[in-house]
């Protein structure tokens, strides 16, 4: 039987002392579908960076891998991170203009990591990058706004760009409007109904779907 993949002990500390959202074992299960897709030998993409608590387990994949993890986040935080909402972070606000501004620590992040090196930051809007992305991805990671217009401009964006037997992964997603926002359960029905993906695996909030036919 084959081990499942995992983070070497330095990494998954560095995971763990990351700020950021993702549980363990959810960051276990998106570690090891990132190393099947670094198999293919193209770029793994995640939307939505934050300060890099994800970013972490795809920059060790790509540096294994020998590809290069890309994160697409303009830094401003989503829409549930701003101030007087549940997600807000103080310390994270530049305050010379006044608005969030989560690249320095992100930064930060991956240097205490070791991983800088491996990871290509694209700071933008994603729908903005996406229309100017045109090359092959073995893996997207949709992890960034949680509103209907976020979460489909980043599938309708992103979702195109993942080659046959790719993964998308999509984090965030609750059935019961009571455990969480619905957009990211929507679009990951979206991905299902396109006859495109197929489920490989389900773990709490994380879903894995690989490309199995043509579209979105």
């Amino acid at each position: 039987m084959t081990a499942t993949p995992s983070p070497s002990p330095d990494v998954l500390a560095a995971f763990e002392a990351a700020k950021g959202f993702m549980p363990v074992h959810e960051g276990l299960a998106l570690y090891s579908a990132a190393t099947g897709a670094g198999a293919l030998g193209l770029p793994l993409l995640e939307v939505g960076t934050y300060c890099g608590r994800s970013a972490i387990l795809l920059a060790d994949v790509a540096r294994a891998a020998g590809v290069s993890a890309l994160t697409v986040d303009h830094h401003r935080g989503s829409e549930e991170q701003q101030p007087g909402w549940e997600y807000h972070d103080p310390g994270v606000v530049d305050p010379e203009v006044g608005l969030m501004d989560t690249l320095p620590t992100f930064r930060r992040t991956l240097h205490r990591a070791g991983l800088e090196d491996h990871v290509v930051a694209l700071v933008g809007r994603s729908p903005q990058v996406a229309a100017v992305w045109s090359g092959p991805l073995g893996l997207v990671f949709i992890d960034g706004g949680h509103t209907d217009e976020h979460a489909n401009a980043d599938y309708e964006g992103w979702a195109p760009h993942v080659v046959e037997g790719g993964l998308l992964v999509i984090h965030d997603v609750f059935p019961d409007p009571a455990d969480g926002g619905q957009a990211p359960y929507r679009i990951y029905r979206r991905a299902l109904a396109s006859g495109a993906f197929t489920e490989v695996s389900v773990t709490d909030s994380l879903r894995v779907l690989r490309r199995t036919g043509t579209g979105i």
